[in-house]
C-alpha cells in the first residue's frame, strides 16, 4: 500500500535525500491485515457464534447445540486496532518519536479504509493519555498524532493496565471477544518488565529501538507474549 506523499516524518534507519528526511512508509501489513479481517463465515448459518444471544438460550442449562445461536450472514464485527505509541524522552533521540508518529498515522488511515475501529493512548512524561478514544476509524483520526510531544518516563505497564481496561469495555458493550489488536509502539527503554494485555486478541510489538545500539526488549516481550515482533522498515 503506497504511503501518502503528504506525510513527512523522519527515519532513523533511512538515509537522507538530498531535500531533507522522508518519511518510510510502514511495510504492507501482514497478520493481522487492516483490510483482511472481517468475520468469515463458520459455517452456513451465519459468520460465527453470537456469544451473547447464546448464554441467554442457553439460561442455567448445560451448553448443548441447539443453544448456539449465529450471527447473520452480513454480519462484521469491525476489530478495534488500539495504538499505543511511546512518547518518553528516549523516543526523542534520533527522530524515532517522529517516526513512530507517522506510523501510527498510517495504521489509522488504513484502519479507516477498512472500515475498522482504532483507538490511541501515549505513554511519556505527561503520564498516559487518551488521544483517541475507541471508535469507527476516520483518515482525520490521524491529525491527531501530529502535535504530540515527547519527554519523561516511560509508564509503559500503566499504558498497558489502560489498554486492557479500553479493550475490555469495547468487547463488553460489543458482545464479542478475542478479535481486537494491540500495537505497541515504543523503542523499549525501560526496566519495567509489563504484563501484556489478557483482552488483545493479537499484539504486534513494532521495535523502535536504537539500530545502533540495540537493548532487544522489545523482542524479548514479544516472546513472552507469544506476539508478533515487527520493524517498522
Amino acid at each position: 500500500m503506497a504511503p501518502k506523499k503528504s506525510m513527512s516524518h523522519p527515519s532513523p534507519r533511512a538515509l537522507p535525500a538530498p531535500g531533507g528526511w522522508r518519511w518510510q512508509a510502514p511495510n504492507p501489513l501482514p497478520r493481522p491485515g487492516l483490510a483482511r479481517h472481517a468475520a468469515r463465515p463458520a459455517d452456513g448459518k451465519g459468520t460465527g457464534i453470537h456469544w451473547v444471544r447464546t448464554l441467554v438460550a442457553k439460561g442455567a442449562q448445560r451448553l448443548a447445540p441447539e443453544h448456539l445461536r449465529h450471527a447473520p450472514l452480513n454480519a462484521r464485527v469491525p476489530r478495534l486496532h488500539l495504538i499505543a505509541l511511546d512518547t518518553s524522552g528516549s523516543m526523542r533521540r534520533g527522530g524515532r518519536l517522529a517516526w513512530a508518529k507517522g506510523y501510527a498515522a498510517r495504521l489509522i488511515e488504513q484502519a479507516a479504509r477498512a472500515g475498522e475501529h482504532v483507538a490511541l493512548l501515549s505513554f511519556g512524561g505527561l503520564g498516559v493519555q487518551l488521544l483517541l478514544p475507541p471508535g469507527p476509524a476516520r483518515a482525520a483520526g490521524s491529525e491527531r498524532v501530529r502535535p504530540v510531544g515527547g519527554g519523561g518516563g516511560t509508564p509503559l505497564s500503566a499504558c498497558l493496565r489502560e489498554a486492557e481496561r479500553l479493550l475490555r469495555k469495547v468487547q463488553h458493550r460489543r458482545g464479542a471477544a478475542g478479535t481486537d489488536c494491540l500495537w505497541l509502539l515504543t523503542d523499549g527503554r525501560t526496566l519495567e518488565q509489563p504484563t501484556a494485555p489478557a483482552a488483545a486478541g493479537h499484539i504486534v510489538v513494532v521495535d523502535f529501538d536504537d539500530p545502533l545500539r540495540p537493548i532487544g526488549r522489545c523482542a524479548a516481550w514479544a516472546e513472552r507474549w507469544q506476539a508478533e515482533h515487527r520493524l517498522p522498515a
